[in-house]
């Protein structure tokens, strides 16, 4: 049996896309998942134990992604991968919810 596949989702404070991804998958047998802001006032601020477990790390914009490879640069990083997702959304928004399965079930299929 292969281990399940760990995906990370990445946003600015941790406040609405990125739980929003993580709540979608909290109990999907497929994967697992959890969800991390780059921002210091982040809830959850993204850590190297965070990029350590993860095998990808889905971030909602380019510039969160730019960030981890600055930041964490001395880390042996998972794949990254960019959503391209707006900072439009609240939490859970029916809109918000549709993008992130589609994004997410796309990449899910590759493991």
């Amino acid at each position: 049996m292969q281990p399940k596949p760990r995906f990370l989702f990445v946003c600015g404070r941790n406040q609405w896309r990125s739980p929003t991804a993580a709540q979608i998958y909290r109990n999907d047998p497929r994967l697992e998942v959890r969800s991390a802001g780059v921002s210091s006032r982040s809830k959850h601020p993204l850590s190297a134990a965070d990029l350590e477990w993860a095998d990808l790390v889905l971030v909602m914009e380019q510039e969160y992604k730019a960030h981890i490879l600055k930041q964490f640069a001395r880390l042996s990083l998972p794949k990254i991968e960019n959503l391209e997702i707006p900072d439009e959304y609240e939490y859970m928004d029916p809109e918000l919810v549709e993008l992130l399965r589609q994004a997410v079930e796309a990449r899910l299929a590759l493991y």
